[in-house]
C-alpha cells in the first residue's frame, strides 16, 4: 500500500494506488475547503464527547483541541497548505492534525464516519450562511421600505397583463416587492429550524456503539435538537434542497422586480434612471446606458433554479442511506449561496441609488385608467356592480369611437348611457381621489401604504439578527 493510500480515511483494505483521474474525480477539497471552520468546530466538540466517554484521555483531548486551534489559525491566515492526497476538508484537517500532534490524532475519528461528519459540517455552515443572507435580505427590505416612506406621494400607472390598469402610488409598487421578500425571510427562518438539527453521532448508518453524549454535542455546537434516526441523518439532504428551493423562489421575486425596473428605466417609460454605478455602456454605441445589474439579477434566478432542479434529479433515484452522489450537494449549495449573497447586495445598491421621475410617472396616467372608478361611481348610486361595469364599458367604447379621452365625455354623453350619471360625475376624473378611495388595509391610499410601511418596520425589528 502506498503512502498516499495509507493517509486516506478509508485506505486500509486497498492495495494499489487510485487512478489519478479517479483521484481528481473523487476529490471535493477544491470546493469543500470553505467548510474548514465548521469542520474544526465539529471536531472540537467531538473530541470533548470522546473524552467524556473515556475514549481519549484529558491530555489527548488537550493536544487535539490545541492542534485544531492551530489549524484554524492557519486557515484563517490563508497559510494552510493543501497537499496531494487531501481528498476533502475532513482528510486535510485530520492529516494536518496528525502532523502537529502525532498518533493522538488517529483517535479523533473514533465512532465517527465521514457520513455524519460531512452532514454536520454542512448544517453548521448552512446555519451561518442563513444568518448572513437574512441580514442582507433585511437590509434590502429596509432600503425599500424607507424609500416607500419618502416617496409615498408619487403616483404611477399600475399594470396588469402589462396593460395600464389603475392609478397606484409608486410606494405601493415598492411595498408589493418588499412584502414578497419578507415572506422569503420568514421562509428562510423555517428552513433554519430544520437545518438546526444535529446529525453528529449517527456514524455511517447504524449509529455509534460508543457512549457518545449526543446531547452534549448538541449543546456544544448550538443545535436545537438531535436527529432521530441515524440512517436518515446521514442519507438525507432535505435542508440543502429546501435552501436551493428557497434561493430559487427568492431570486424569482427579485427577477420579477428587476424586470419591472428594466422596463421603467427604458426611454419609452422614463419613469426612473439607474445610477451609473449599476449600469454599463456599449462597446459600439456611445449613447447607450445599459441596466446590466438588473439583467444579471434576472438571469441569476435561472442559474439558481437549475441548481435546485439538478440536485433534486440527483436525489430522486438514490437508494437508502449515504451514496457518493450526495457529494453534488456542496457545489450546488455554495453556488446558490454565493449567487443570492451577491444579488441581494446589488439589488440593495440599485434600490438605494436609482432616481425616479415623478412628473413622467404621473404624466403616464390616463383617464381610461379611471373606468373602474366610473363603475364605482354608479355602484355608490345603487347600481349593481355587474350592470355598472357594463355601463362603464359602454362609456369607454363611446370615448374610443369618438377618439377622445374618457374624461372628455360630457355629463350629457354619460346621461345618454345611463340616467344615473349626474353632474357630479366630474369628481371621478381625479387621480389622487382615485387612489385615496382604496383605504382598506392593503390598498394604495396613503393611509394604507403608510400602515404597510409601519407594519414592515415593526416586522423587521422582530427579525433583526
Amino acid at each position: 500500500m502506498s503512502n498516499d493510500e495509507a493517509g486516506k480515511l478509508w485506505g486500509g483494505r486497498f492495495v494499489g494506488d487510485t487512478d489519478p483521474v479517479m483521484e481528481k474525480f473523487n476529490a471535493s477539497i477544491t470546493y469543500d475547503q470553505r467548510m474548514w471552520d465548521a469542520d474544526i468546530r465539529g471536531s472540537k466538540a467531538y473530541v470533548k464527547a470522546l473524552q467524556k466517554a473515556k475514549l481519549v484521555t484529558e491530555e489527548e483531548m488537550r493536544q487535539t483541541l490545541q492542534g485544531l486551534s492551530q489549524i484554524s489559525e492557519e486557515w484563517a491566515k490563508g497559510v494552510f497548505l493543501v497537499k496531494p492526497g487531501d481528498e476533502d476538508i475532513h482528510t486535510a484537517n485530520e492529516r494536518r492534525l496528525r502532523e502537529l500532534i502525532g498518533a493522538a490524532a488517529g483517535k479523533l475519528h473514533t465512532g465517527r464516519s465521514r457520513n455524519d461528519q460531512v452532514v454536520t459540517d454542512m448544517q453548521l455552515w448552512l446555519r451561518d450562511a442563513i444568518c448572513t443572507l437574512t441580514r442582507h435580505a433585511l437590509q434590502l427590505i429596509s432600503t425599500m421600505v424607507e424609500r416607500a416612506a419618502v416617496e409615498v406621494d408619487v403616483l404611477v400607472p399600475g399594470y396588469t397583463h402589462m396593460q395600464r390598469a389603475q392609478p397606484i402610488r409608486w410606494s405601493h409598487w415598492i411595498m408589493s416587492h418588499a412584502v414578497a421578500l419578507s415572506r422569503d425571510v420568514d421562509r428562510l427562518q423555517e428552513v433554519k429550524k430544520r437545518v438546526n438539527v444535529l446529525p453528529l453521532g449517527s456514524g455511517a448508518i447504524a449509529g455509534t456503539p460508543f457512549d457518545i453524549d449526543r446531547d452534549m454535542l448538541r449543546n456544544e455546537l448550538g443545535f436545537e435538537d438531535i436527529s432521530l434516526n441515524s440512517m436518515d441523518a446521514t442519507g438525507q439532504r432535505d435542508s440543502v434542497v429546501e435552501f436551493l428551493f428557497w434561493a430559487s423562489l427568492c431570486l424569482t421575486h427579485l427577477s420579477k422586480m428587476a424586470e419591472d425596473l428594466l422596463l421603467y428605466s427604458t426611454k419609452e417609460f422614463s419613469f426612473l434612471a439607474l445610477s451609473d454605478a449599476y449600469s454599463t455602456g456599449s462597446s459600439l454605441m456611445p449613447q447607450k446606458k445599459n441596466a446590466d445589474s438588473l439583467e444579471l439579477i434576472r438571469s441569476k434566478a435561472g442559474r439558481v433554479f437549475g441548481r435546485c432542479a439538478g440536485f433534486m434529479m440527483t436525489l430522486k433515484g438514490l437508494p437508502s442511506a449515504y451514496n457518493k452522489d450526495l457529494q453534488e450537494d456542496k457545489e450546488a449549495m455554495f453556488d446558490c449561496y454565493d449567487t443570492v449573497h451577491d444579488v441581494l447586495q446589488v439589488t440593495t445598491g440599485v434600490m438605494s441609488t436609482l432616481k425616479i421621475n415623478p412628473s413622467v410617472m404621473e404624466a403616464a396616467l390616463s383617464p381610461d385608467m379611471l373606468a373602474t372608478d366610473l363603475a364605482y361611481y354608479l355602484v355608490r348610486k345603487g347600481v349593481p356592480f355587474r350592470e355598472a361595469h357594463s355601463l362603464s364599458g359602454k362609456a369607454v367604447f363611446s370615448a374610443e369611437s369618438r377618439s377622445i379621452p374618457l374624461n372628455q365625455l360630457t355629463p350629457e354623453d354619460l346621461g345618454a348611457i345611463s340616467p344615473v350619471f349626474g353632474s357630479d360625475v366630474s369628481s371621478v376624473w381625479d387621480y389622487r381621489s382615485s387612489v385615496e378611495q382604496y383605504s382598506a388595509p392593503g390598498g394604495t391610499a396613503k393611509s394604507s401604504v403608510v400602515a404597510q410601511v409601519d407594519q414592515l418596520r415593526n416586522w423587521m425589528k422582530k427579525h433583526a439578527v
